[in-house]
């Protein structure tokens, strides 16, 4: 899981660094876990854009991912590490008796051959992979695919090279330090997935060019100083300089620097012990 610097044969190779992909193991998706993607383009049901910048791209098929992990006491062989293009981690393809084939979100350290588990058992051993309620996890411990809800499947710590750690434990809560050093509080029958996520390197990765970020989806965004009054509040003014040096906003006029926009009496909020940096 590493990353490979372009020769600067072109003006836009000459800052690019990509993915090498040599921990991928298989090229084509198991047809019996993929299903189509409809994509809006940013669009609501009355055609309206919602969301700018989106739009075009490659097609893509959706990868079913176990993110419950339901299947308990079941040992299952990792038998592929794949390139999942709707998420930055990789997945890693798991085969239990049967002929039972799922998708989980790799982790640091999975190969092909190794052996995971999911179980509420105590002995379950603590390695990368295995899957059991935090109340079985050791203090200290680095988590990744963690439940929110009971049985709802994972929800959180799910990008690439993340991972949460296990700080106390007080029933019936479990104390987590989350990838933004906020601690929150879990209740510990909630199921998570040991390790980190893989392909720590995400965050190295340059795309080079225009055209890369349309391969992925992203349209261009326009600069609000470069719009009209009528279009952005930076909008205007003669040259360069603009409307002279206003609080950066959105079109819409809500901040967008430092501005906490969370809602300060969200049900949530009694279940976090320390605010992220």
């Amino acid at each position: 899981m590493g990353t490979i610097k372009f020769n600067p044969t072109t003006p836009s190779r000459r800052h690019m660094i990509g993915h090498d992909f040599k921990e991928i193991t298989k090229s084509e998706p198991e047809k019996s876990l993929i299903s189509p993607v409809k994509r809006t383009g940013g669009r609501n049901a009355y055609g309206r854009i919602t969301m700018r910048h989106r739009g075009g791209g490659h097609k893509r098929m959706y990868r079913l991912i176990d993110l419950k992990r339901d299947l308990l006491n079941v040992s299952g062989k990792i038998t592929a590490i794949e390139y999942d293009p709707n998420r930055t981690s990789r997945i890693a393809l798991v085969e239990y008796p049967n002929n039972v084939r799922k998708y989980i979100i790799a982790a640091v350290g999975l190969k092909v051959g190794d052996s995971v588990i999911s179980s509420e058992d105590k002995n379950t051993e603590i390695k990368e992979g295995n899957c059991m309620p935090l109340r079985n996890i050791p203090q200290g411990t680095m988590i990744h695919n963690i439940e929110l809800v009971k049985g709802k499947g994972g929800q959180i710590v799910r990008s690439a090279g993340t991972s949460a750690q296990i700080m106390a434990k007080e029933e019936p809560f479990a104390h987590i330090k989350m990838p933004s050093g906020e601690i929150r509080l879990i209740n510990l029958d909630c199921h998570a997935t040991i390790g980190q996520v893989s392909n720590v390197d995400h965050d190295a990765v340059r795309l080079g060019k225009a055209g890369k970020s349309r391969w992925l989806g992203r349209r261009p965004q326009s600069r609000g100083s470069a719009m009209n009054p009528v279009d952005h509040p930076h909008g205007g003014g003669e040259g360069k300089a603009g409307q002279g040096n206003p609080h950066p906003v959105s079109p819409w006029g809500m901040p967008t620097k430092g501005y906490r926009t969370r809602n300060r009496r969200k049900y949530s909020n009694r279940y976090i012990v320390k605010r992220r940096r």
